[in-house]
């Protein structure tokens, strides 16, 4: 007697159960704070957040649903990867607010052109803080990205007008007066790693930027030095060559979860191309501040995430926690 679909299929992700998980855990995440936790069971792979790993700066957990959308992505992707398609039950049970989704696999096929070089990309992918590499992005990537984000439910909003930009990076540059609270120092303290921390999570100081005057073009970045002569990027280098706002119609907790869904899918493609951004959360962490910048730049939804594309030729990936970590 042959087995039940949904058992026989639960076999195979069980048995790439640690793959499918490093693949999710490469996700950007807010200060790599990589919360998220995987259960493996009979109907597939179960993604839950962890709000232990919450950020103080994030109190109703926007940023940390966008992080597992992230991870949820390459959770979906890894299932390709395998020669399936992913089904997906998005927030199946509304009285465990903390579990994400169930992936299962669905119907045998083999992953396209696109899709295998994301997954190739999957250990180089990062979040950029360093100087951009100069030169102009491939040709039609950009139209590529906006369709990345179409595919998943959300809109990126390239800001392209020069008033548009410097409505954004006054709000930027305004966002970052809350460096010189003790409360965000002491979350910046709690997320960075020191050049000899064994750590595989936080920001290690080999992803820290020297602090440098403000760079044309390129918005301000938080500062996760905090004068401790800890940053080992140089500053300066080339310009950015695109900003963007990932953007999503809605408000909500699905929401959030498309908008991280999307941007990893974006992430990966460019990277692919070797095409990396500088993600900026920091503006986007005050409600009044996200609807300011929304109002200002007319745009058409609610702004999730900002984004500076550029070129460059690194491999410095962040550590990430082993599949074993992560697993209820």
């Amino acid at each position: 007697m042959s087995q039940p679909t949904d058992t026989l299929t639960g076999t195979v992700l069980a048995g790439h159960a640690q793959y499918l998980i490093a693949t999710a855990a490469r996700a950007p995440s807010v200060h790599n704070s990589q919360p998220w936790r995987f259960r493996v069971g009979p109907r597939g792979i179960e993604l839950w957040c962890d709000p232990r790993r919450k950020v103080q700066a994030d109190p109703i957990g926007r940023e940390m649903l966008i992080s597992c959308g992230a991870a949820l992505f390459g959770l979906r992707l890894g299932v390709r990867s395998l020669g399936y398609q992913p089904v997906v039950d998005l927030l199946p049970d509304r009285s465990q607010l903390r579990l994400i989704a169930r992936v299962s696999a669905g119907a045998a096929a083999p992953m396209n052109g696109l899709e295998s070089e994301m997954v190739a990309a999957i250990p180089h992918r990062h979040t950029h803080r360093g100087p951009f590499t100069p030169g102009p992005l491939p040709a039609g990537l950009l139209a590529g990205l906006q369709h990345d984000a179409l595919a998943e439910g959300a809109t990126l909003a390239f800001v392209e007008d020069a008033l548009d930009y410097a409505r954004l990076a006054r709000i930027a540059a305004a966002a970052r007066r809350s460096d010189h609270d003790p409360r965000a120092q002491a979350e910046i303290r709690r997320w960075t790693r020191s050049a000899a921390s064994t750590a595989r999570d936080g920001v290690p100081a080999a992803a820290l930027e020297i602090p440098a005057p403000p760079q044309p073009g390129r918005l301000p970045q938080r500062d996760f030095d905090l004068g401790r002569g800890m940053a080992r990027l140089p500053g300066g280098g080339a310009p950015p060559a695109a900003t963007a706002i990932l953007l999503t119609s809605g408000d909500r907790r699905a929401d959030w979860l498309r908008a991280g869904q999307a941007l990893q899918r974006v992430l990966l493609h460019a990277a692919g191309k070797w095409v990396f951004a500088s993600l900026y959360t920091q503006p986007l962490e005050n409600a009044v501040t996200r609807a300011l910048i929304s109002e200002q730049l007319a745009l058409p939804g609610h702004p999730q995430m900002v984004l500076q594309l550029g070129p460059a030729h690194t491999t410095a990936s962040t550590a990430r926690r082993s599949p074993g970590e992560l697993m209820n």
